[in-house]
């Protein structure tokens, strides 16, 4: 009975496992479908019938790589392994031996990265929240911090981990850290911080160091174990308190509540307590004396118990009745005082108020005067200048002319520069021995070893001036012109050397200000030629409108010729302060050997005699350049009342003396009248003055030696004889003296009339919709580039590079000196206009914000409502120029070459190589010296071409 028992009970057995057997797994899907290829993705694979066999009958393959299974049930749960590469891969099951494909793909995908972290340290008792940044961390699952110590002994090494599990993930490209506990000793230890993501593991650390730790701070305890709370604040000493630790991290506490940290340095802490002395933590009452709180620092995970707070109580022990009194009584005295004073004060103000009002009654009357005057000027409209412009056309210089004044004209010898002049005094036996070297040193410069390390050892130099290095960058402009692709290269090297010197130096902020190196002079002459066409073709025409607007602004009233001020002005220091009386003339011009027609010019009778031949050769001569014009000094005006002719000079024996001084004849002077004729010819003509009007041998020299002692239209008053400053009285001359602020009208007349042209030259010159010069773009881009390279973040500083390589560098520097692109004359008196408008220009070009007041410059006043305008028009054209498609290498080479082909051949490249050869031998020794210690000019041996150069040229320094 029994065996059959075990019969029936061995048959159920078999049958249920047979029937489990034949179970039939149906996988659906895997969670999560991607990972890191270091593996460790903890995948789990859904389905039915997973539970199919054992744990050992299954096995999980990501690709070819082997998942490892943890768990098994209804779920299949496995840690991916790592994979050689970056893709999606099948998953599958093998149960003992039949192999099943999961639906869906497993993707690896690249390894996560961090490339911020924050701070940079922690205390060794940890605590400290690390703010790690980086990508791909929406990949991982699972986050730790270890951090490894290790250090040898006695011939081994003693390693130890300390492992961190607080975690918080921020989002998917940021995740906090609380960093573990390890060591009191970490400086013993080589400590290597390491985060784990799944499999991943990467070493904490940016471009200049990893992350440390720092042994924990030290805390003094207090004196007696009691602090005496008097003052606001409670200072806590001790030593290295902020090495790991911020004033934001740290807290402190009395009893229960907070102290409010307000300092905290390497040796002291303070923070504010409550206003109320606080109760002692609950389990600290058994052992608190006298019922006081403690006073506790806590830094990350450690606390420092630095003893108890007690709070002054001593005023709450004053009495009532002696608080009052003390209080009260001195506080009714100081009242009394004040309002005794103030009445006292009030009256002696009273008196002074009539005192004023009556003085100011007596110029309000002028005043009014001077107000009605200076409206009716403010109401003079500029006559039309376009259709004179139109007429004659905008006289823009050639380009060895405009190279010529840009790079030369500022040097110490000007317009005699050797540059300008084109003159090398070689003899013929020479020349041609002199200009063979001269195209072999062209070839040197064309090394590339050669020019850097020969600029180099010329900027090291003590007595390589600033103006040297100016001076020196323009002859190698001139000299590599035929190159400009391999000027602009070099160029470049050397600005990615200064830049990384600031850079380093951390204050990247002052490159570009000035032009104290060889490549900032270089950087301006490269963009004096990119723009030179775009000059021309574009922003020139509203430059010279604005030009010749500010002229005959200045020229339509009185300017003075020897203090050089003028009525109509925007210099506020170029204005002229006294109302001078006058009137326009309109005179009928004659040039001799000219024709038989005059030529009507619109004079003032006040202006001498120089300034109407101006005024007159402006006119007659204004269908030709400038540089053709006659000088003033070399024709001679003459005067046609009648039958009779006069010679009209500036000074001669009819001018009007006073003492020591002597008055500059003008028309006036002369009594030329409206309509008046005359003659305008060459010095050397055969009329001659009449006799009495000569000028007598001695005379012209005693004018010349008193000619510090001529005044125009106003005198210096503190040269005024004593004897006629002391006529009048004080009241009389206070009627006739003028508010200085009065005339400060004029200058809002010339602005209002010429706001239209300036406002033309600032759209055109800032406005990235029009037309934009390849260079800009270019540079701008380049600058750019660099910034994000150097991880500059702060756009103060790109703004500022930018403003300091165009705008201030090139633009500013042609607002004020118009003649350099365009074949004109600049007066003083425009000259002090033009400024005004460039610093404008310089004041919109920054982002500081201009703060006016009172005592603000009357030229920063002038513009103050649209300098907000152009700031902004600033900023635009920047955005818009970095929005625009970049300009290729390939680009801006064929651009180069475009104007190397076409302007080279023009310029004194043989003069400039000459010059530039001076240095060369001024610092020969230091330059071999420099080129022979130098390993690839080793190789070219170019220390032996120069030394070749050297001899050839040797007997010409000599001849010269």
């Amino acid at each position: 009975m029994y065996k059959d028992l075990e019969i029936v009970i061995v048959s159920l057995v078999q049958i249920g496992a047979d029937n489990h057997y034949f179970q039939e797994p149906h996988p659906s899907g895997i969670t999560p479908e991607s990972g890191p290829q270091a593996g460790g993705t903890t995948l789990t694979i859904t389905g039915t019938n997973l539970a199919t066999g054992s744990k050992k009958d299954v096995q999980v393959s990501v690709g070819s790589q082997p998942c490892n299974v943890t768990e098994f049930g209804d779920e299949i749960v496995c840690i991916t392994g790592p994979n050689s590469k970056v893709e999606a891969v099948k998953v599958t099951m093998n149960y003992g031996g039949t192999a099943i494909s999961v639906p869906g793909q497993f993707s690896y995908s690249e390894n996560p990265t961090v490339t911020k972290f924050l701070p940079v340290n922690s205390f060794s008792s940890g605590g400290r929240n690390i703010t790690v940044t980086g990508t791909g961390f929406e990949l991982i699952q699972s986050f730790s911090l270890v951090v490894y110590a290790e250090r040898p002994e006695g011939g081994k090494t003693n390693l130890k981990m300390f492992d961190g599990k607080h975690v918080k993930r921020l989002n998917e490209t940021t995740v906090v850290f609380s960093s573990p506990p390890i060591l009191e000793d970490p400086e013993n230890y080589n400590v290597t911080t390491i985060i784990l993501m799944d499999h991943h593991r990467l070493v904490v650390k940016n471009e200049s160091h990893s992350f440390a730790y720092v042994a924990d701070p030290t805390f003094e305890n207090f004196t007696n174990g009691i602090k005496q709370q008097v003052n606001k604040l409670i200072n806590a000493k001790g030593s290295n308190l902020n090495k790991a630790m911020t004033i934001d991290e740290a807290q402190a506490f009395v009893g229960d509540e907070p102290c409010n940290i307000k300092t905290l340095t390497e040796t002291d802490l303070y923070c504010e307590p409550p206003e109320v002395q606080p109760q002692p933590k609950k389990r600290q009452k058994r052992d608190t004396i006298n019922n006081l709180p403690e006073f506790i620092v806590k830094f990350g995970l450690r606390e420092w118990i630095l003893g108890r707070v007690e709070y002054d109580t001593r005023v709450n022990d004053i009495p009532l009745n002696l608080i009052l009194p003390l209080v009260l009584i001195p506080m009714i005295a100081i009242i009394v005082i004040s309002i005794t004073c103030y009445r006292r004060q009030s009256e002696q103000a009273e008196r002074e108020y009539e005192k004023i009002k009556s003085q100011l009654e007596g110029l309000e009357e002028s005043v009014r005067d001077r107000c009605k005057k200076e409206f009716t000027d403010l109401m003079i409209e500029m006559e039309d200048q376009t259709n004179d412009i139109n007429e004659a056309g905008i006289p823009v210089l050639d380009y060895k002319t405009y190279t010529d004044r840009v790079f030369f004209l500022p040097s110490k010898d000007g317009e005699k520069d050797v540059m300008i002049t084109g003159k090398l005094d070689i003899p013929e036996a020479r020349r041609q021995t002199v200009e063979q070297a001269l195209n072999q040193f062209s070839n040197l410069l064309n090394s590339k070893s050669f020019l850097i390390n020969f600029i180099h050892t010329l900027e090291n130099q003590r007595e390589f001036s600033a103006r040297a290095k100016v001076y020196f960058a323009s002859l190698l402009t001139v000299a590599l012109h035929g190159k400009l692709e391999y000027y602009t290269d070099i160029m470049r090297t050397l600005f990615l050397e200064l830049m990384e010197q600031y850079v380093v130096a951390k204050n990247p902020k002052l490159m570009l200000r000035r032009s104290e190196t060889v490549v900032e002079r270089m950087l301006s002459n490269w963009m004096s030629i990119c723009l030179y066409q775009y000059l021309k073709d574009n922003a020139g025409e509203p430059l010279y409108k604005l030009f010749k607007a500010i002229k005959h602004q200045v020229e339509k009233g009185p300017v003075d010729a020897v203090l050089k001020k003028a009525k109509y002005t925007l210099n506020d220091t170029g204005l002229l302060g006294d109302d001078v009386e006058y009137t326009q003339l309109t005179v009928n011009v004659y040039v001799q050997d000219g024709g038989t027609d005059s030529t009507p010019v619109k004079v003032l009778n006040c202006d001498t005699i120089s300034q109407v031949k101006e005024k007159i050769i402006d006119q007659v001569y204004r269908n030709l350049p400038c540089s053709q014009w006659p000088k003033a000094e070399s024709v001679v005006l003459e005067w046609r009342p009648g039958s009779t002719a006069q010679i009209l000079s500036d000074l001669d024996l009819t001018s009007q003396r006073d003492g020591r001084w002597k008055r500059i004849n003008t028309l006036m002077h002369y009594n030329v009248r409206d309509g008046a004729t005359l003659i305008l010819s060459k010095m050397g003509i055969s009329q001659q003055p009449e006799d009495n009007q000569q000028d007598v041998p001695g005379e012209r020299h005693a004018l010349l030696e008193d000619e510090n002692k001529v005044w125009h239209l106003v005198r210096p008053v503190d040269e005024i004889d004593e004897g006629k400053s002391k006529r009048g009285s004080v009241k009389e001359k206070e009627r006739t003296k003028a508010i200085t602020e009065i005339y400060l009208t004029r200058l809002l007349s010339v602005k209002g009339t010429l706001q239209q042209f300036v406002d033309n030259f600032f759209h055109s010159v800032l406005n990235s919709n029009h037309v934009v010069p390849p260079a800009v773009k270019y540079f701008f881009d380049f600058l750019d580039e660099q910034a994000e390279k150097h991880d500059i973040k702060d756009e103060d500083t790109i703004h500022i590079w930018k403003t300091n390589s165009l705008p201030l560098r090139f633009w500013v520097n042609i607002l004020k000196n118009p003649h350099f692109i365009f074949d004109v004359h600049v007066h003083e008196v425009v000259d002090a206009s033009l400024s005004v408008i460039a610093q404008t220009f310089m004041d919109a070009c920054t982002r500081t914000e201009h703060k006016l007041s009172r005592d603000s410059p009357s030229n920063k006043l002038l513009y103050a409502k649209e300098i907000s305008n152009y700031k902004k028009m600033v900023e635009d054209y920047y955005k818009g120029i970095r929005q625009m498609v970049p300009v290729s290498d390939q680009d801006m080479n064929t651009h180069l070459a475009e104007i190397s082909r076409a302007h080279t051949d023009s310029l004194n490249t043989l003069v400039a190589l000459h010059q530039l050869y001076q240095y060369t031998n001024k610092y020969y020794d230091e330059i071999i010296n420099a080129l022979e210690e130098d390993p690839a000019a080793q190789k070219m041996q170019l220390a032996f071409r120069l030394q070749q150069i050297a001899a050839a040229l040797e007997n010409k320094v000599t001849d010269l």
